[in-house]
């Protein structure tokens, strides 16, 4: 009786290698993935569910004073200068306004300008922005009428070429808080 013996051995024939390439690729794939996850971790995800409510309910009481003094803003950005204006109309003006423009994924794209009144032209609050913005956008407008400070918040496409209304939509999720 004979033993049958293989013409070559098994690493010369194509299909283990083809098997061992294929695991050899998902194991490569899969640790540059945790890799990547390790390093560059999800902070949108917010642990504390509770505050967060709350901090709704503050926005929205915010919100709902900037439309209670009838507050519309016209925000330019100047992407030659840096300069930031804003012309505030409505029944507040305070000395200082704070503008956030807030990225939706990118924090690292934020920006926070501060701007100053105008004296010589009453509603014209004008700052400086350091470098250039566009893209979608959260715009964020504070100001202080009083004791209470006042938001405008509105998702906008920013662009060089055309100024940002806020105020002009109409305000979500307060329906029931006007009663």
């Amino acid at each position: 009786m004979s033993v049958a013996t293989a013409a070559s051995p098994w690493y010369k024939h194509l299909w283990p290698w083809i098997i061992i390439g294929i695991l050899a690729c998902s194991v490569t794939l899969t640790l540059s993935m945790v890799t990547i996850a390790v390093n560059n971790p999800d902070n949108l995800v917010n642990d504390n569910y509770y505050e967060a409510g709350k901090g709704i309910n503050r926005s929205l009481d915010r919100e709902l004073l900037a439309q209670t003094l009838q507050l519309h803003a016209k925000v330019r950005l100047d992407e030659l200068t840096g300069e930031v204006e804003v012309h505030l109309t409505g029944n507040s003006n305070p000395t200082t306004l704070e503008l956030n423009l807030i990225s939706p994924t990118q924090p690292e794209k934020d920006r926070k300008i501060n701007l100053a009144r105008n004296d010589s032209e009453p509603g014209r609050y004008i700052g400086q922005l350091t470098d250039k913005v566009e893209g979608r956008r959260f715009v964020e407008l504070l100001g202080v009428e009083g004791d209470r400070t006042w938001r405008m918040f509105e998702e906008e496409q920013i662009s060089h070429d055309k100024d940002l209304m806020l105020g002009d939509e109409p305000l979500q999720g307060a329906e029931d808080l006007k009663n």
